[in-house]
């Protein structure tokens, strides 16, 4: 079977209107939905990846962290088995490692916008990653400032590192072969916040990612985001997932004001999205401890894939793995 082409949104209505030199206006938007937004880290808000930078340097360096990091590709390890004996690799004062963190790191150049429209629009924005909340943190407020960081939720592993740096220990935030279920985040986030509504209101869920820490969490959302040209474009090409490409942060605010004008004119705002997915009410009806087998098992060998329609996503037929 030919792989699925890129999901593209067919464009409906007039383009948002840009300011301020090109860039968009992060005002806000008039609509009532509420909106929640979950954004991995590394790979997505920064085009590098912090974890390498500092295997690099001050670890097991380049060589050898390509040769465990295609160990997680082949299976022939967990991603948790690996990320230990890396992170077990490094031999550096946090300090230090943070100012190698601030030479290599570039930040999406529309990140900060896109923050600033999230808070305009009262939209709840979630780091969710696989890697260090210390270091993760430390590199928010250095980029955008301490006041803006501190408003974004960190969902993430935490960490044990001695004062000397000679012990780098990832304390991990689920007992899986991950260390951090992204969807299960997801899901844990749901049940936290009630975020279903008295009147059965349900929240638009947006996700955005690049790689593969993020395939667990990539049907858990409303609308999902994937970087062009990398591990996650490819996953939800290959299973059919809809998805929207995206190259910047300013892709992905373009996106969320047309759907979200879309659904305000069709919903009020009120009830289902008009994108809903309700694969997500599988995934939350699971067991959280056994949520992918589980699921698994309940999933025919044919399996169909929902349309959403203001997404012009194809509905498919497509073999499910395992």
């Amino acid at each position: 079977m030919a792989p699925a082409a890129i999901v593209t949104p067919t464009p409906i209505g007039e383009p948002v209107k840009a300011s301020n030199g090109g860039t968009l206006d992060t005002s806000n938007m008039g609509t009532t939905r509420k909106i929640i937004c979950f954004s991995d880290f590394d790979g997505t808000i920064f085009m590098e990846d912090t974890g390498h930078i500092l295997f690099n340097a001050y670890g097991c360096g380049s060589e050898q962290r390509e040769i465990l990091d295609a160990q997680i590709k082949s299976g022939e390890r967990s991603f948790k088995s690996v990320s230990d004996e890396m992170w077990g690799s490094l031999d550096v004062p946090f300090e230090d490692g943070f100012e190698a963190l601030k030479s290599n790191l570039h930040m999406d150049k529309d990140f900060k916008a896109f923050h600033d429209f999230c808070r305009n629009n009262t939209i709840p924005f979630n780091v969710i990653s696989a890697g260090l909340k210390p270091v993760l943190k430390r590199v928010l407020d250095e980029f955008i400032g301490e006041e803006a960081a501190s408003t974004i939720d960190i969902v993430s592993n935490d960490a044990e590192i001695d004062a000397d740096g000679h012990r780098w220990k990832p304390v991990w935030r689920h007992q899986t072969e991950l260390g951090h279920d992204k969807a299960l985040s997801i899901n844990e986030y749901r049940d936290r916040a009630k975020i279903e509504s008295e009147d059965g209101t349900i929240p638009m869920i947006i996700f955005i990612g690049d790689g593969v820490s993020d395939l667990p969490a990539a049907r858990e959302a409303d609308l999902l985001f994937a970087r062009r040209g990398l591990a996650l474009e490819e996953y939800c090409v290959r299973n059919r997932i809809p998805y929207l490409p995206y190259d910047s942060f300013a892709d992905i605010q373009r996106e969320i004001i047309r759907i979200a004008t879309i659904d305000q004119r069709k919903t009020g705002g009120q009830g289902l999205p008009t994108n809903f997915n309700p694969r997500a009410n599988l995934w939350r009806r699971a067991s959280s401890k056994n949520a992918v087998p589980v699921f698994k098992a309940m999933t025919p060998r044919e399996e169909r894939v929902p349309e959403w329609p203001e997404l012009k996503g194809p509905v498919a037929a497509v073999q499910a793995r395992g």
